[in-house]
């Protein structure tokens, strides 16, 4: 009778079977997740282009397939919580395979966006359940492994998408941004169905409440209506839409009638009070700051290359592989110091060079190219290595230091709240960062447009030496008015230059204020040298 209690223990079902080829398959999901949206994103010219869509149309696309990863981030915990992850994920592999594959067949916008819906739903199962099945399957010895590959997967496919985007473009099809996911997934399919074992439904404990999926529905359908509405607000200009109040004004209510149940009728899949420790809240401030920081290299230096300098995607990728392609060394590296050093000095160290990198971006002027990105680009690299690792870091630390790898529900929890608060961090960092750099140009255009007029000895002789450059190719009136229209495209060149070096700004101003919330998380009990020396039984 003592046997099964002593073996008890040891039968942990994602410890059963090579957990290493299900961390390996949760990892690839993860990135396919990342490349999928982030090469619509850099393609979605091209993809308007192929569908023949007008730009308003075409702003959907992306918005379908975010809003939908919105919607399940935090439905995925009810999902995980009922069906187990192996379920959830090969399921959800399967539809996300066929649907990459049907969408570019589609020539119409409604079935673009219905099949879009869909594969957003999938891929969004990805990610809540990539952390939580790392710490639950990985050795502890292994877990600052892990946390590596996890960083790595996902900065250098953020960074990559470019280069993979101007490639497809060039040597295959517009088709492959969607067939990439097609031919990667059934790796994933393979890998999670040998590494995660099959697992009986999970069974609620008598003495636990029934389990619920409305709750999730509401928190799940507001989150993606706030969601929609940040995503086109500076399209519809924001409040001035009735759009736009309906989407957030909805949002709202469904979020608070989610909690409002939740207190009411709690679920035992939900353990909010878990979420309520000052470090937890901190560390989503910080993901939050690091979403807002990656647009540097996102937003920022891309929109600069291509408006200012006219770079193609394709002359655009070299620039950014100076951050993707260290991240293989550079997160080794941040793993080895973690396991001498708190985390949250890591963390310190890497905004402080991502501020630092984002200052020497600041110096932008209208003549800078690729090369002249090098240094910043450098040290840019450096500091999202450190910061991004020391951040999964220290969110692993907590996870461990209130036991909740002991129970699903509370990883599930924390996993499901990261991947909402990351969600939210990098569309609402995206509308606060168009909208500025919008606002900054139009700033720095008037500002510069009151010392360019008619008359003046500078405007004047800058219009006489643009017409005499013009006056072989064109007589009279015309070379005057070329010389104008050029004169106003160099303003509108300069305004846009100075609000690019604005944002560089912007992103060195969130740094510091990162620092700031990072001085205030306590210090965790146990730390990675206590984890990497735990005996694997202990896992």
């Amino acid at each position: 009778m003592t046997s099964p209690d002593a073996k008890a223990p040891e039968v942990d079902p994602t410890l059963t079977t090579h957990p290493f080829l299900g961390v390996a398959g949760v990892l690839l999901g993860a990135m396919i997740a990342t490349c999928t949206g982030r090469l619509m994103n850099v393609g979605l010219a091209d993809i308007r282009g192929a569908l023949h869509l007008g730009i308003d149309e075409a702003s959907w696309i992306n918005t379908s397939f975010n809003a939908s990863m919105m919607f399940i981030g935090p439905f995925s915990v009810y999902l995980g919580g009922v069906l187990g992850p192996r379920r959830v994920l090969l399921a959800c592999a399967w539809i996300f395979t066929a649907v990459s594959f049907l969408i570019p067949f589609c020539h119409s916008l409604g079935a673009v966006i219905t099949l879009l819906i869909l594969a957003g739903l999938s891929a969004g199962t990805f990610y809540p359940l990539t952390l939580s099945f790392v710490l639950r399957s990985l050795p502890m010895r292994y877990v600052l492994l892990g946390i590596a590959m996890y960083a790595t997967d996902i900065i250098f496919t953020t960074d990559m998408a470019q280069a993979w985007e101007s490639f497809f473009i060039e040597h295959l099809s517009w088709r492959w941004i969607f067939w990439n996911g097609t031919v990667l997934t059934p790796v994933m399919i393979v890998l999670i169905h040998f590494g995660i074992p099959r697992q009986p439904l999970p069974k609620p404990k008598p003495e636990q409440s029934p389990l619920s999926w409305r709750g999730f529905l509401y928190a799940s359908l507001g989150a993606a209506l706030l969601y929609i509405a940040l995503d086109q607000g500076q399209r519809l200009d924001w409040f001035h839409s009735s759009l736009i109040i309906g989407l957030a004004a909805s949002g709202v209510l469904l979020i608070l009638a989610a909690f409002i149940r939740h207190l009411l009728l709690p679920n035992p899949l939900v353990n909010h009070q878990f979420l309520f420790r000052r470090n937890t809240l901190l560390l989503g401030l910080v993901l939050i700051s690091f979403r807002f920081v990656m647009l540097a290299t996102v937003v920022s230096i891309p929109s600069f290359l291509g408006s200012v300098r006219g770079f193609l995607p394709l002359q655009e990728a070299p620039v950014l592989i100076w951050v993707a392609l260290p991240q293989f060394v550079l997160g080794i590296a941040a793993m080895a110091l973690m396991r001498r050093i708190d985390p949250r000095l890591i963390l310190t160290a890497g905004f402080g060079l991502v501020g630092v990198a984002c200052l020497l971006d600041a110096r932008v002027t209208a003549v800078w190219a690729g090369p002249n990105f090098g240094l910043p680009q450098v040290v840019m690299a450096v500091g999202l290595a450190l910061a991004f690792n020391s951040m999964v870091g220290s969110i692993v630390l907590e996870v461990l230091d209130t036991g909740a790898l002991t129970r699903p529900a509370d990883v599930l929890t924390f996993a499901g709240f990261f991947q909402t608060v990351r969600l939210f961090g990098g569309e609402s960092g995206s509308a606060l960062m168009g909208h500025f750099i919008a606002v900054r140009e139009e700033f720095h255009s008037n500002m510069l447009g009151l010392n360019v007029h008619l008359g003046d000895v500078l405007t004047d002789h800058r219009l006489f030496g643009l017409g005499h450059a013009f006056a072989s190719h064109s007589t009279g009136p015309t070379a005057v008015g070329r010389a104008a229209e050029v004169l106003g495209l160099q303003v509108r060149q300069q305004s846009f230059t100075l609000a690019i070096s604005d944002s560089f700004l912007l992103v060195a101003a969130c740094c510091v204020a990162c620092l700031v919330v990072v001085a205030f998380m306590s210090t965790v009990p146990t730390q990675y040298r206590q984890v990497v020396a735990a005996p694997v039984e202990a896992a």
